[in-house]
């Protein structure tokens, strides 16, 4: 659902100049430092890129699916540490607040959002439940007009930037399972808030992830997502399907940049007397890479469109984080296998792409996990 053709032309052309000219040539800065620099975020605000998502009522471009994972295909043809610093804002950060919040929640929060003056981060993740979110062990316990939230969180996004908690916590120990969980906004420098020390990762240098740890965190009965208990679990689950479908868009982008590189490289790079890209089979690794990322950006923009139409597409974006995430470390162990030895030195982006991207198969759902919900959906129509 694109609203104004030539706006979007505006932003796209925009995002892509800003991603050659600017991202790009701090990749490098990015991976040594693990630091993305000051005047780099500065621009990202400057340019609307922490409120892609949210109303233009709060502040926000509020685009439509698609045009979001328009956006998303250009801004991950770099480092994903840039885009990961804006997507908590525009997806699981703000995203609660947007569908389930209260109005009273939305004006505090999302024009700050949108404006990137406060980074969001959300809180599921535990040393014993990820996947299985109905879990959860962290507690919110009534005291008065207050809560009390005890319980460790695990592996957030953001969470050292991070101004604001989207935390999911257990307010009904009598239900074990998701019914009981509700989603709580936590702000930083809120007594009973701690963090870990920052994550050491495979990959995403730049892009920070670290424990969260509540001990009796005293957070107002406001502070409910919506202002009603047991509603958390449902929240997540609206929240991680939009997720799923943007981290999709994510690989497609991400592969299309690994894609053009080995081709360059191909085209560069001399063996018996020509081109290796001359070769058949370092053809045959081009075109299957191709073939695969055009797949996967048709699946992305189609399952958009729905959730544009205003389709449940729950499945369909399952379909897209498993294809999309599985099709970009293939494209990345093709792209490495491109460039042969070069490909295993840091000099060339291929090693650092090939570290970067197998993450996209593991968070916001693991590539097992997509299976089950596609495979469990499927049953659960075919019942009905």
């Amino acid at each position: 659902m694109i609203r104004d053709q030539e706006t979007l032309t505006l932003l796209l052309d925009s995002v892509r100049r800003f991603v050659r000219e600017v991202l790009v040539p701090h990749e490098q800065e990015v991976a040594e430092t693990d630091t993305i620099p000051p005047a780099v975020v500065a621009q990202m605000r400057a340019l609307g890129l922490f409120g892609l998502s949210v109303p233009e009522q709060y502040g926000g471009l509020e685009l439509s699916m698609e045009e979001e994972v328009m956006v998303a295909f250009e801004i991950a043809r770099t480092s994903p540490a840039f885009r990961s610093l804006i997507g908590t804002n525009n997806g699981i950060g703000s995203q609660g607040i947007l569908l389930d919040g209260t109005e009273a929640q939305k004006q505090h929060y999302l024009p700050r959002m949108a404006s990137g003056e406060i980074i969001g981060a959300f809180a599921l993740t535990e040393p014993g439940a990820g996947s299985d979110a109905g879990s959860l062990q962290t507690a919110a316990v009534r005291d008065g007009d207050h809560y009390l939230i005890s319980g460790t969180k695990r592996f957030i996004t953001n969470a050292p930037e991070a101004s604001v908690f989207t935390v999911m916590a257990r307010t009904d120990p009598a239900k074990k399972g998701a019914s009981g969980v509700s989603a709580f906004i936590v702000e930083r420098g809120t007594p009973g808030i701690a963090l870990g020390k920052t994550d050491k990762k495979m990959g995403q240098r730049g892009a920070h992830t670290c424990d969260v740890i509540f001990e009796n965190c005293r957070v107002p009965a406001s502070a409910i997502i919506g202002g009603k208990e047991g509603m958390g679990f449902k929240t997540a689950m609206k929240v991680l399907d939009k997720g799923r479908l943007h981290i999709a868009a994510v690989c497609v982008g991400a592969a299309e940049r690994m894609l053009a590189d080995a081709l360059r490289y191909a085209m560069e790079r001399q063996q018996f007397g020509q081109p290796i890209a001359e070769f058949q089979l370092i053809q045959a690794m081009l075109a299957d890479s191709k073939t695969e990322i055009y797949a996967a950006r048709c699946m992305v923009l189609d399952a958009a469109r729905r959730r544009d139409n205003g389709e449940d597409i729950s499945t369909e974006a399952s379909c897209c984080k498993l294809f999309a995430s599985e099709m970009c470390g293939r494209v990345a162990d093709r792209s490495v296998q491109i460039h042969g030895g070069a490909g295993y030195v840091s000099e060339y982006a291929a090693e650092r792409f090939y570290r970067d991207v197998r993450l996209f198969r593991i968070y916001e759902g693991t590539s097992q996990i997509q299976q089950l919900v596609i495979a469990r959906n499927m049953i659960k129509a075919a019942q009905a």
